[in-house]
Formats: C-alpha cells, sequence, structure tokens
C-alpha cells in the first residue's frame, strides 16, 4: 500500500470523528505494512483536551507492540500535529510521520516549527506533508462551516 492508500485510512477515521461531532481528525500507525492502531479525535466523548487522534493511536500502538518505542512505525495523520502531539509523536520514538493538510496556527511537523525534526531533541523523525491534501482539507473546511452556520 502507498502512502496515499494510508491516508484513506487516516480519513475514514476523520469521518468517524465527524459524525460523532468531534473535530475531524484521523489517525493510523503502520508497521510493515500492516496497520496496528486507529484513531480519532474523541476530545468532546472523552471530556479530554489530551484526547488526540495522534495520543490514543501512538497508545494503541504502543500496546498493539509491546512497546512504547515506535521507530519501526510510520503514523498518517489528517492535520498537521499540534505541538502537544509533534511532541508524543517524538517521545515515542515514531520512525516516520505523513501528514494531510498543514495547520497555520498549530501546527508543529513543519507550519510554526518542527519538532519532530528538531536535531535539539534525541530522536529525529521525518515528516512529510501533503497527502491528499485537499481531501484532508475539504473535511475541515465543511466541518467549520457546519459549525458556523449551525
Amino acid at each position: 500500500m502507498t502512502d496515499a492508500d494510508f491516508m484513506k485510512e487516516a480519513l475514514a477515521e476523520a469521518q468517524r470523528a465527524e459524525a460523532a461531532g468531534e473535530m475531524p481528525v484521523g489517525c493510523v500507525i503502520v508497521r510493515e505494512g500492516e496497520i496496528i492502531a486507529r484513531a480519532h479525535n474523541e476530545c468532546e466523548a472523552l471530556h479530554d483536551a489530551t484526547a488526540h487522534a495522534e495520543l490514543l493511536a501512538v497508545r494503541r500502538a504502543s500496546a498493539a507492540c509491546g512497546d512504547w518505542r515506535l521507530n519501526r512505525c510510520t503514523l498518517y495523520v489528517t492535520l498537521e500535529p499540534c505541538p502537544m502531539c509533534a511532541g508524543a509523536i517524538m517521545q515515542a520514538r515514531v520512525g516516520r510521520l505523513v501528514f494531510g493538510a498543514a495547520d497555520p496556527g498549530q501546527g508543529c511537523a513543519g507550519s510554526l516549527y518542527r519538532i519532530p525534526e528538531d536535531p535539539a531533541f534525541p530522536h529525529f523523525c521525518p515528516s512529510d506533508g501533503g497527502v491528499l491534501r485537499e481531501e484532508c482539507e475539504a473535511l475541515l473546511k465543511r466541518f467549520f462551516s457546519h459549525r458556523r452556520n449551525g
């Protein structure tokens, strides 16, 4: 499967979030070509500001691997990670990060900062943005349009 194929899986998670009234962000974590974890934002459902798709997926992937080190994994997420999620990705030693839409307001994997690639930290996680960007952006725009016009 390609990066676009795995991003489609993350988009499916984002659509589940939207259906549940959550901000539509979805994430999958892949190891050796197989999805080992999937998640979407659950901040509203869990009443937890930290229940972002990436953090939930990292927890699930760590449980699936039996190890908190995810250096053989690629994390796919529909929106560029915020500072909290970018830090968690770096701390979990994720091997590679792929995101869809950039987040100029909070994105810390290229837009405002590059936490996963900062050489000051002990782990380097290369990131690629813009995979299925248009589809990821369209989902977010639709969600925020409905909230404004709701």
